[in-house]
């Protein structure tokens, strides 16, 4: 079935990227890094079913080769902490063929980045195991009507109350930046993700499926599941070899308590709506309702009396322990069950949320600490060793930046990562969790109770209309005689 995943990222240089490198490696090309003097060859990459460059009205020509392209996207941007490129990438619909994925990629882009003046370098990758997808390669700096590159901000003077420009104690003059594009706007990637919905689900129904996803998280959306967790590609081969894996074990979790809770809630809405429309006068017997759940005559084995015996028992326990004596309270206790449903649903998720937050900040603390030797040869290099160490470990020295990116903003100002604390704090919500699936499961035999009584009370009203009519019609032969 179609999911929804778009995630966006900024490459820069100061966390050691290489925008030439991101190329080939996606294009499966080999591809000369003029900056550094580095040749990257992924020529031996498999799995690459469609690359293309998509240009705006004012690029050169030849930006549609993608070496010349991202050479000149290297060489303009001078700076050590640069923005090199910004990546966009898909999940495509297994739905769809692979060329009408190729058309609905290439009308997304279009619109959504090639008319608003970037460049775009689109790799589709499928290597036949079920997760098509598409990475988007952006430039993120304008370009000029000649064809030259633009600024991506210019700098404006702040003027005091009189109209003066304002000097600071250095000498210069207190200026501020404006940006030129607004593609960093937070409401930009959000209209690129609700874009990607609407084309994805516009393909879709023209190809005849009935089928929708949403770029919004099941929160926005006001509904009421726990998200599963993205598997990566590496869990997502183990799974597919039937070798379970611990991100599997926890989207099976999630899974089976989204189906639990949705059911019991259907069940407790339906005995809600149910028990609402009986009239408080002349209402069945609870204990009789009780007794009649089910009728005796269907019961043929000594285990099946047994059985019946024991959840007449539970059931009538339940009507003791809630000091439920009528239909009114038993109303009454439906409308507080299905509060407490929604009450525990909603705790669970806050739990889950939290606790998948934390085992992100777990996930980099165990980056820092094994790839820590990489980052400490790395800041011993000249520049030139340094471009070298990142061609030969990338994904090493990019998981042990990004994961210190990651504490700077988590931390926010503070140096220690209190990875004692949180391990405490998870093992609380994992008790908190626990109390609360124990609410769970006494509800749930509490709602199975209900439906018993439910189900004996329709049979006794029915068994008394069959009686009535019967009686009437007795009546109705004996004035005919």
């Amino acid at each position: 079935m179609a999911i929804y995943h778009l995630s966006i990222k900024v490459m820069s240089r100061s966390k050691g990227k290489s925008v030439v490198a991101a190329s080939a490696y996606r294009a499966g090309t080999i591809i000369k890094n003029e900056y550094s003097g580095i040749t990257y060859d992924y020529t031996r990459k498999k799995g690459i079913v469609h690359t293309e460059i998509m240009l705006p009205k004012n690029a050169p020509k030849e930006y549609e080769s993608r070496a010349v392209l991202w050479n000149a996207v290297e060489k303009v941007e001078k700076n050590i902490n640069a923005q090199l490129t910004r990546e966009i990438e898909i999940a495509l619909p297994r739905e769809l063929t692979p060329e009408q994925n190729k058309a609905l990629v290439q009308a997304y882009v279009k619109k959504h980045f090639v008319d608003e003046g970037m460049c775009a370098d689109i790799c589709i990758h499928d290597k036949n195991d079920g997760n098509p997808h598409c990475h988007i390669l952006l430039t993120m700096r304008p370009i000029n009507e000649d064809g030259s590159w633009g600024a991506k901000a210019k700098k404006e003077y702040i003027f005091d109350e009189n109209g003066n420009r304002i000097r600071l104690i250095s000498g210069a003059y207190k200026t501020r930046k404006i940006n030129t594009i607004d593609w960093n706007d937070i409401e930009k990637s959000e209209q690129w993700r609700e874009g990607w919905a609407k084309f994805l689900n516009s393909a879709l129904k023209e190809n005849g499926f009935n089928i929708s996803v949403d770029h919004r998280s099941y929160k926005r959306q006001g509904i009421d599941k726990i998200p599963t967790i993205h598997l990566g590609q590496v869990a997502t081969q183990l799974e597919r070899k039937g070798i379970r894996t611990e991100r599997g074990d926890t989207n099976r979790e999630i899974n089976a308590i989204n189906m639990e809770i949705r059911q019991l809630k259907a069940r407790i809405k339906k005995t809600r709506k149910w028990l609402h429309a009986q009239p408080l006068a002349d209402a069945p017997n609870l204990i009789d309702a009780s007794r009649n759940a089910i009728s005796w005559r269907n019961l043929n084995s000594r285990y099946q009396k047994i059985k019946h015996l024991k959840s007449m028992a539970d059931t009538l326990n339940f009507l003791l322990e809630n000091g439920v004596h009528d239909m009114e309270e038993l109303a009454e206790k439906a409308e507080s069950m299905h509060n407490e449903i929604r009450e525990i649903s909603e705790n669970t998720n806050k739990i889950n949320r939290r606790i998948k937050t934390l085992d992100t900040h777990f996930a980099h603390c165990k980056s820092l600490e094994k790839y820590k030797p990489y980052a400490k040869k790395y800041n011993s290099l000249t520049e030139k060793e340094r471009t070298q160490l990142q061609a030969k470990y990338p994904q090493e020295l990019t998981a042990y930046k990004t994961a210190n990116v990651y504490f700077r903003k988590v931390l926010n100002g503070r140096k220690d990562i209190p990875l004692k604390m949180w391990e405490e704090e998870k093992a609380k919500l994992t008790s908190e969790r626990g109390e609360l699936v124990d609410r769970y499961y006494i509800l749930r035999d509490d709602i199975k109770s209900v439906e018993g009584i439910k189900r004996g009370a329709e049979r006794l009203v029915s068994e008394t209309q069959i009686e009535r009519g019967g009686h009437q019609q007795e009546q109705s032969y004996e004035t005919g005689l």
